[in-house]
């Protein structure tokens, strides 16, 4: 048996990793999975779900700017003016989303780089409410917990 946090050869008998302290397995035998290792494949769930959930808005704001010029024949300036805020505001959406489901992917595969930017579209999405924000603040107590970035280093070099 190995220690799932520093990689320490164990026998089979030992509950906690003599090189680390961390608890490897239960009296029975069974190994315990660390907090990060039980929360990857969930937060990568919930960031593609969102992904695909920031899709329908966004083409919805951007297909409805570009036909607003057909509806508004006038040449004032507010007309075009909005017709470009939703344009930038579907695009915006776009990008979140197509970050979310590649963070996702990337989360759910140990990808050494998903971590970081897990991190960073989390604290974007926590302005997106309720549930950006529910998904953001969820992201950074996985990702931010002071051992995980050495955890998820070694995952990702482990798949």
């Amino acid at each position: 048996m190995f220690c799932n946090r520093c990689g320490t050869a164990t026998e089979a008998g030992f509950v906690v990793c003599p090189n680390c302290g961390r608890r490897i397995g239960d009296p029975v035998g069974g190994v315990a999975q660390a907090r990060l290792e039980r929360h990857l494949r969930t937060l990568g769930t919930l960031w593609m779900a969102i992904g695909g959930l920031f899709l329908v808005p966004a083409v919805g704001l951007m297909v409805f700017g570009q036909s607003l010029r057909f509806m508004v024949h006038e040449r004032e300036p507010w007309p075009g003016m909005f017709q470009l805020l939703l344009v930038v505001a579907g695009g915006t959406l776009v990008i979140l989303a197509a970050g979310g489901i590649c963070v996702g992917i990337g989360l759910t595969q140990r990808r050494p780089w998903a971590r970081v930017a897990g991190i960073v579209l989390a604290v974007l999405a926590l302005f997106h409410p309720p549930l950006g924000t529910a998904l953001g603040v969820y992201s950074l107590w996985v990702l931010l917990a002071d051992e995980h970035g050495e955890e998820y280093r070694y995952l990702a070099r482990a798949r």
